[in-house]
């Protein structure tokens, strides 16, 4: 990856941990690869045995000194990560969270529909996770640091077949600007960030998703569909101490696609 100024590893010295990286067309790829350029140290998770292939060849790229299983419907295996970052860094700098899920089901179906056990999982997932790593993760930013979760528009506006993923994204952002909040005395930021459509694997579950991506690339101000590189860029850049003032923000990553109507 080319990445201005990452000659000067302006990120050198900072430790983080990386989630949801599925394959190389992930957007946590794109922040894990931007972040190596920048010269941090990055540590990696994969969901289950059968991503483990595809994430393995990534973490080695970037040379992760962590990688390990993270699925947040395994009991514990979210703690077993933070202690394994505990007991080889003793210290954080960045969290960047990059997963949802919602039950097949449940997405395709109307909000109005949604079954307690589907609503319930989705949340967890797709928000819970977040605050649960934030917390674990509080404790080892001594010196500060930044936090990142993935959101979508859909989260502000009816996107059709967004569905129940609009409700937890929109209690995504709100507990993003409650842990700011909380977590700003101590010097740690939060952030949403929100990128426009892009083609990764999680986004071919919702139904008719290339009709959006063309709708995108018409509708931005840009002319032109986000990237993971983009997105990995613009985190990197908030992660850095320059953006030390800068928190509690959805941060759009879409070429405008959200200012026009």
């Amino acid at each position: 990856m080319t990445l201005p100024l990452a000659q000067a590893k302006l990120l050198a010295g900072k430790k983080g941990l990386i989630v949801g990286i599925a394959n190389d067309q992930s957007i946590a790829w794109g922040c894990a690869r931007a972040f190596h350029a920048l010269g941090a140290e990055v540590a990696v998770t994969y969901l289950n045995d059968k991503a483990k292939r595809f994430v393995e060849p990534l973490a080695q790229e970037i040379e992760a000194p962590i990688f390990l299983p993270l699925d947040m419907l395994v009991p514990d295996q979210v703690e077993a990560v933070f202690e394994e970052i505990t007991a080889k860094w003793g210290e954080l700098d960045y969290l960047i969270h990059s997963i949802a899920f919602a039950p097949r089901d449940t997405l395709a179906g109307r909000v109005t529909d949604a079954p307690l056990d589907g609503f319930l999982k989705t949340m967890e997932v797709s928000c819970w996770s977040f605050m649960r790593m934030a917390h674990l993760a509080e404790p080892l930013m001594k010196k500060g640091g930044a936090m990142f979760t993935m959101t979508y528009y859909g989260a502000e506006m009816v996107v059709e077949n967004y569905n129940i993923m609009g409700v937890a994204k929109a209690a995504l952002e709100s507990a993003v600007r409650y842990m700011a909040a909380e977590l700003g005395p101590k010097g740690i930021r939060v952030h949403a960030i929100s990128p426009g459509p892009l083609a990764t694997r999680a986004a071919s579950g919702i139904p008719e998703f290339d009709e959006l991506l063309v709708k995108a690339e018409r509708k931005a101000p840009a002319r032109e569909l986000v990237g993971i590189d983009d997105v990995g860029a613009a985190v990197a850049f908030l992660a850095h101490d320059a953006a030390r003032l800068i928190t509690g923000q959805t941060i759009y990553i879409d070429g405008g696609y959200h200012i026009v109507d």
